[in-house]
């Protein structure tokens, strides 16, 4: 099922200075100067997808047992090279689960995951080129600091594969895929906060990541 950011959530990413929610502004801007820089997909793309691929990671179909994890409500928008918002942009996220497992049979096949957790999803954007997921804040994986991988999509097309990360991390300088990064804004442009909502009882997070690609519509 589809879900979409309540008010609290929209109040919660306006706390951190974002411009998800909003409209195109002097952010978006700046932002279109700094393409988000492509990374690898790595091994663990789900080589089979789920059932349930929406936009909610912490419910599988029906159940009533969320996943284990600090929950974190995850939005941005799709910009093309222009800055101009990008309607139907398919943008597929995957990560490990609280355990460090992710969705993935050369990885979950050897370890015990939590099978609450969706480990996977889609969303597609509208005219807006916003999108919204629920999921959990990002752990390591060994070898790895903590990350969340996207992948934007569209007509069929494979537009741009990524990553994004968490600030403050100190794992960060150590992660080789990280520190590949040479260019100082473009890495700071996948490094984003993922800060409490201060109206959450449950401790949730905000985090926003707007992703430009080196894209327009006359190029496609």
């Amino acid at each position: 099922m589809l879900i979409r950011p309540s008010r609290r959530i929209f109040l919660g990413a306006a706390t951190l200075g974002m411009a998800a929610f909003t409209t195109r502004g002097l952010f978006a801007d700046e932002l279109e100067r700094v393409k988000t820089p492509a990374q690898t997909e790595g091994p663990f793309y789900p080589d089979k997808l789920p059932l349930d691929t929406d936009n909610d990671l912490l419910i599988v179909n029906d159940n009533i047992t969320p996943a284990v994890g600090d929950v974190t409500h995850l939005a941005g928008k799709i910009l093309d090279g222009k800055g101009n918002p990008v309607k139907n942009a398919l943008v597929e996220i995957w990560q490990v689960d609280a355990k460090a497992v992710y969705l993935h049979t050369g990885d979950s096949g050897k370890k015990k995951r939590d099978e609450n957790f969706q480990g996977f999803g889609r969303f597609l954007t509208s005219s807006s080129g916003e999108y919204y997921f629920r999921t959990i804040k990002p752990v390591a994986y060994p070898g790895r600091t903590p990350h969340i991988h996207f992948k934007i999509k569209r007509g069929g097309k494979e537009l741009l594969t990524t990553q994004c990360y968490v600030k403050g991390e100190k794992r960060n300088d150590k992660d080789g895929i990280y520190t590949d990064i040479k260019d100082a804004k473009q890495r700071e442009s996948v490094t984003i906060e993922f800060a409490p909502i201060k109206e959450s009882r449950i401790g949730e997070l905000a985090a926003q990541f707007d992703i430009v690609l080196g894209w327009t519509p006359e190029s496609k």
